[in-house]
């Protein structure tokens, strides 16, 4: 009976590890994704750029789940899943919008290469800081969603010298003490957080296919969703430091 028991383990143990590897490969596809997205910003291919964009986005949004039900440090220990997903994602949200305002003219000219090393050098900081994830679940200074900032800049169309100063404006907001919210891990209001990104991922793959004669309200509706988010963000971190 215990020699049964026991094979039964082995194989339940060696079907979890599999499970484990397998979420860290999906993981590893937004490396996959952003290379992709690379490709179409050097061929300005705008639209194939924000699908990628999207698709890693979409994999940074369920690998975590993922890994914690598949247990990886566990079932997977040989492999840092927050390593990969950290180099994965300064490679998606930085580095592939970085290239983005260098290729695109959203930037005034000659501004362009500014514009990318100065996201490029203020997340190198923002990742390898100590708190950048708290150990309450919260980013700590603006979270570098720079594709998101290279997907307004591209949509709304404004005048580079306003998109200038609006990137500028974050790079400082990178060092500046405010606790962001973390979306699939903060408990504060997470069930309405996660509704309204659920609302968010609908519209923008509205707005994706809409592109580039996007409806007014499609982009004032995720503004709305952004500006709970900040505006969630410096509510929670006003209210943190009050209690000290």
């Amino acid at each position: 009976m215990n020699n049964m028991d026991n094979s039964d383990n082995q194989a339940n143990s060696k079907l979890r590890s599999i499970f484990a590897f397998s979420v860290h490969l999906f993981t590893a596809t937004g490396a996959v994704f952003g290379f992709l997205a690379l490709l179409a910003v050097i061929q300005h291919q705008w639209r194939w750029m924000v699908v990628w964009m999207v698709a890693s986005m979409m994999v940074d949004g369920l690998d975590g789940f993922l890994a914690r039900r598949a247990d990886t440090k566990t079932y997977a220990a040989k492999f840092d899943g927050a390593l990969m997903d950290n180099i994965i994602d300064y490679f998606t949200y930085v580095v592939v919008p970085a290239l983005f305002l260098y290729e695109s003219d959203v930037l005034p000219p000659g501004w362009g290469i500014i514009g990318a090393s100065a996201i490029l050098l203020a997340s190198a900081f923002q990742f390898s800081q100590t708190d950048a994830k708290t150990e309450d679940h919260f980013f700590t200074g603006f979270p570098s969603y720079w594709n998101i900032v290279a997907i307004y800049a591209l949509v709304l169309g404004l005048n580079p010298w306003v998109n200038l100063v609006i990137l500028m404006a974050l790079v400082v907001l990178v060092f500046v003490p405010i606790k962001y919210v973390y979306p699939t891990r903060s408990t504060q209001l997470r069930t309405l957080t996660l509704s309204l990104i659920g609302i968010l991922i609908v519209i923008g793959i509205w707005g994706l296919i809409s592109y580039p004669y996007i409806p007014n309200w499609v982009i004032w509706v995720t503004f709305a969703i952004f500006g709970y988010y900040f505006g969630l963000s410096l509510w929670l971190t006003f209210k943190t430091r009050t209690k000290k």
